[in-house]
């Protein structure tokens, strides 16, 4: 029997990176919130004290395309992350990740619309993000 997946999943900004933690059991992930995406770097230190307290069988980063399929203006700079990120010695996978913050922002104006949320964040939107690119990653398979 396979061992269960367990994947951290990231929402890339060049500001905010939003983060998530999915799992194939339930084929749910929950938001795990930003880190710091500066002039200087991304903040490493974040991420690895996410993977060390989560241990992570891999990583799913969001690849946003335009709708003719081709890529985005932040493919570069995601395909430079990915590469960073391979000091964790993790599996790294890409999925699309179109309309995931528009997803996102309309879930959450919805729980505030019935009264379980308060102000939406940017940094909200994108750790929600993250969510619907984990859960987009598990239901494929």
């Amino acid at each position: 029997m396979a061992q269960a997946r367990t994947i951290l999943a990231f929402d890339f900004g060049l500001r905010r990176i939003g983060i998530a933690i999915g799992q194939d059991i339930t084929g749910s992930a929950s938001p795990l919130g930003v880190v710091a995406n500066r002039v200087d770097g991304v903040d490493h230190d974040a991420i690895r004290t996410l993977i060390e307290e989560w241990r992570p069988t891999g990583i799913v980063v969001g690849m946003p395309s335009h709708a003719d399929g081709t890529r985005s203006d932040l493919a570069d700079s995601i395909d430079a992350f990915i590469i960073e990120l391979g000091r964790y010695g993790l599996n790294i996978d890409t999925v699309d990740e179109r309309h995931t913050s528009t997803e996102a922002e309309s879930a959450l104006k919805k729980a505030r619309a019935a009264g379980t949320r308060g102000r939406i964040s940017k940094e909200m939107i994108d750790s929600a993000a993250a969510v619907f690119i984990a859960e987009r990653y598990l239901s494929s398979g």
